[in-house]
This record gives structure tokens, sequence and C-alpha cells, in this order.
């Protein structure tokens, strides 16, 4: 798969939940922390994105934002109100997407039209969350101007809306996968539209020729016994100065950020697969069972057999 597909693979890993809140009069709500990324589309109505710092946002229907690293944020009809007073979400229980509650906060005084929000989460456990999520912004906002001028942001929006707001038939199965898509083209909007390249980091290393080629190679073919040098000629660079582009945008070297993506694709196969524990390790580019467990552990806090146990415990509860 090529990069972009991969982190949205990694998301998916987490433990999901999607719920619809309409709200009413003066309200407000306090998210995360959390470990993960959240996000909010507003479908209707209006709000003010509360975050972590800066200044607040106003929020109309269509706008999306990404909460990439879980940050505290609120949510309120309001600007003026401290993050601090905003009362605690409702807590869930049911961390199945698609789930969906109907929490309606109605207060005496002013009157506003409703506000529908659609609220979501991936919850990320130790070693799943891609580099490319961590050197995102704490907030990413997307407003609905520049969704509708990429169609495709603004046909998944309406078919969300659609399936939240009639409750049709199939909603259950069609609702993760509207969420990977939203996911996929918020983050391609963000990238060609907000992510200038001279920013550095991911925005850069996606956009340069010769370091985007080397991560879609690397993700394409992890079990291959890279060099930095293979790597290099690869993308016509020297190694020295391949290897020093690649560190500078990536945050890791070359064979770092490979054993890294090594070990996020072991984590998937052993949740979504029966293949043996030896056969895992082969197919991410391991010769040995041993270094392979070994290597696992390191990254992931428990050896290749729980972390599948408690995969599967998980996704049965």
């Amino acid at each position: 798969m090529d990069v972009l597909s991969d982190v949205i693979a990694t998301m998916k890993a987490g433990h999901a939940k999607l719920t619809r809140s309409r709200y009413s009069g003066r309200w407000g709500s306090r998210y995360g922390p959390y470990p993960g990324a959240g996000f909010h589309v507003v479908l209707s109505g209006a709000c003010w994105l509360i975050p972590p710092s800066g200044r607040p946002a106003r929020m109309s229907a269509g706008d999306v934002v990404l909460l990439a690293h879980g940050s505290v944020h609120g949510m309120s009809d309001t600007p003026d109100r401290p993050l601090e007073a905003l009362p605690p979400a409702p807590a869930q229980t049911d961390t199945l997407v698609g789930r969906v509650t109907h929490p309606t906060l109605a207060h005496p005084g002013r009157s506003f039209d409703d506000t529908l929000l659609l609220c979501g989460a991936y919850r990320l456990g130790r070693g799943a969350v891609h580099p490319f999520l961590r050197g995102l912004p704490d907030v990413v906002h997307i407003p609905a101007e520049l969704g509708r001028r990429h169609g495709e942001l603004s046909a998944v929006l309406g078919l969300l809306g659609t399936d939240t707001l009639e409750d049709r038939p199939g909603a259950q199965a069609t609702l993760p996968a509207l969420l990977d898509l939203l996911l996929v083209y918020a983050l391609r909007v963000w990238l060609q539209a907000q992510c200038p390249q001279e920013a550095g980091g991911w925005c850069a290393a996606l956009k340069d020729p010769a370091v985007g080629a080397a991560l879609d190679r690397l993700h394409r073919d992890p079990a291959r016994a890279w060099t930095v040098r293979d790597l290099a000629q690869s993308v016509g660079l020297s190694r020295t100065t391949f290897a020093e582009r690649f560190t500078a945008y990536v945050g890791r070297s070359p064979i770092a950020y490979l054993t890294w993506w090594r070990l996020a694709t072991a984590s998937r196969l052993l949740r979504e697969t029966d293949a043996p524990i030896a056969s895992v390790a082969r197919q991410v580019g391991y010769a040995s069972e041993y270094a392979f467990a070994h290597a696992f552990k390191r990254e992931h806090g428990v050896p290749p057999g729980s972390f599948r146990r408690a995969a599967r415990e998980a996704g049965g509860a």
C-alpha cells in the first residue's frame, strides 16, 4: 500500500466510535485527552471549536476538524467559555463504529438553531500511531468552502449525513467505510491545500520526489532486505544526501523507519490473519522468529502471541 493508505490502516487498528449529537440553546462539551485521533463534522448549524491552545475557531455546516493527537479540546455554542469550564462529553460505553447516540442539551433562555455534530475517535495503542499522524498539527481544520473545492470530500460528507440523519437500513455496514473515506479525503485536502512543502516534516517528505518514492518502496515491500545505499540509488541520490534528507523530513533514519513499519505491518497481520507467527515474521523481513518476537515486544510491549490473543478478545467483546 502507499503511505496514506497505510496511515488509515493504522488508524483502523484502533478501537473506534462514532456518536451523533444534537445540541440547542447554550451548550458545550469537553473532549479528550485520549490515546489516538479524533474528529468532528458539523452536519448542520454552527459552533465553536475550543482548541487546547490558541484562539477558538468557528465551524459551520460542512466543516471537518481532525485532532490527530487526541488533545483535550471543546465544542461550544459560544467562543467565550474557557476549555476548563466546559463539562466533559458524555461517556461512551460502546466503542463500535456506527453506534449512534442522540444526546440533546437544551437550555432555557436564548434560542439557536440546532447544531448537529458527528464526533468520532480512534483509540490507538502503544506503537500504533503512524509517524505521519505525530507530525500533524494539534488541530487540522478543513472549512466547508475548501471541502467543496474537493468534490470527493463533499460527497463523503453528504453520504455520512444522510446515513446518520435518516438511520437508513445498512448504515451499520456503510459507516465504517465512510469514516475511512472521510479520513483519506480530509488528509488529502490538508496535504494539497494546507501543507506547504517548505513547512518541512511529512509535508516535505510526501511531496519530495526522492523521499516520497523511497517511502513508497518501503511500504510496498517491507520484507525486502533494504539498505540505505539501495534506497538512495533507487531514487538517484547519494547515500549521505538521501539519509540526511529522509531523516530530516520523516524524523527517523531510513532503517529505523523501516523497522517501525515492519512491526506495524506485523501487528496488522497478527490481528487480521491466522498466519503462524513464523510466517508473519518472514512476511515482514525477519528470518528468525526469535529476532522478530524480541523486536515486536520492544515496540509493542508484549510478545506477538499475547498481542494476537488480546486483539481477538477485544474484537469479540
